[in-house]
């Protein structure tokens, strides 16, 4: 068993205008949030209780999630009045677990913008059978130029936490999710703005303390952009499309490109939808044609509308970047 934190208090920058109204982490991807799909994947892997360590639009989680019993794992709240970085917001929402209590029961720690299908239960396994402080998933990368490498010894154990840099020693990347021993996290200090990445790694790694690299080659994105948030979406579907419960589709409307469709969509007669992201409850008129489009929660769509690499809300609409 295990408890976890879930880091989901970014701005999303890089998915504007997504994120303009929607946390990039409760952003539907194949139909359900971001969030949901690492819920599910940290109640497979025996996690039991999960802090949800919010900041930007922190209200919009606790009315989706409640107290986590729908999932069969319980859920608490963590709000960052002011963001603290990652190392910050893990120490924040390490407050609500009773970390001197937990012993040896390990803290899984994800980032709220990957899609991961690796073993956490594997890596938790990898994490107790090394008694390491901090054990971190890395996979390896065609081209590691664009992202710090972390080199590892024959043991799997870390020598280092480099920056980017052309030609890199290792195509072994940081993956985002980690297994702490509590001991560690009493160390970080609280109530301060700290990069886990660039200081509390690299500063126990320098104190020579039992931090290990876990290599797994699954599955792995970090849905950061547009691009890569349509593409985790298309991966995540079987088939040409993906309608959730309660979508009524016209049989004369073509849905193509992997497109995914939430709860409670109408789509109207002679439609066309290619590789689009559709919200919960949205209505779409008769003779659209969405193309690449990410149309919101609650849109409603008029007959005969042509759109391409399109966001859409019942409150505003502007072109996708490409």
């Amino acid at each position: 068993m295990a408890v976890g934190i879930l880091l989901v208090g970014g701005f999303g920058t890089r998915l504007m205008p997504l994120t303009s109204e929607t946390p990039k982490p409760m952003l539907p991807v194949a139909g359900i949030p971001v969030t949901e799909h690492q819920i599910l994947a940290a109640k497979a892997a025996g996690v039991h209780t999960l802090v949800l360590a919010t900041s930007y639009l922190a209200e919009v989680f606790t009315p989706y999630f409640g107290d986590g019993s729908r999932w069969g794992i319980k859920i608490l709240y963590a709000v960052e009045k002011e963001p603290l970085g990652t190392g910050g917001a893990i120490r924040n929402a390490s407050l609500l677990l009773d970390v001197k209590a937990l012993g040896d029961e390990p803290i899984v720690v994800f980032n709220g913008d990957v899609l991961s299908r690796h073993s956490i239960a594997q890596q938790i396994q990898f994490h107790q059978s090394k008694s390491a402080d901090v054990t971190i998933h890395l996979i390896d990368v065609d081209d590691a130029r664009a992202f710090g490498c972390v080199p590892t010894d024959s043991q799997g154990r870390v020598t280092a936490f480099l920056e980017k840099m052309d030609n890199p020693v290792t195509q072994s990347i940081n993956a985002g999710c980690y297994i702490f021993h509590p001991r560690v996290l009493s160390e970080i200090p609280e109530g301060q703005v700290v990069s886990i990445e660039r200081e509390t790694f690299p500063k126990l790694v320098q104190s020579d303390r039992a931090i290990y690299g876990y290599k797994e080659q699954a599955y792995w994105l970090d849905v950061g952009t547009p691009t890569a948030l349509f593409k985790g979406s298309r991966d995540l579907i079987d088939g040409q499309y993906q309608a959730m419960a309660g979508s009524q589709i016209d049989s004369s409307a073509r849905i193509t490109g992997k497109s995914s469709l939430g709860a409670g969509v109408i789509v109207g007669a002679d439609c066309i939808i290619d590789d689009c992201i559709i919200g919960d409850d949205v209505t779409i008129g008769n003779g659209a044609n969405l193309s690449h489009c990410f149309i919101a929660h609650g849109s409603v769509i008029a007959p005969a509308t042509i759109l391409e690499n399109f966001y859409l809300s019942p409150r505003k609409s502007e072109p996708i970047p490409t």
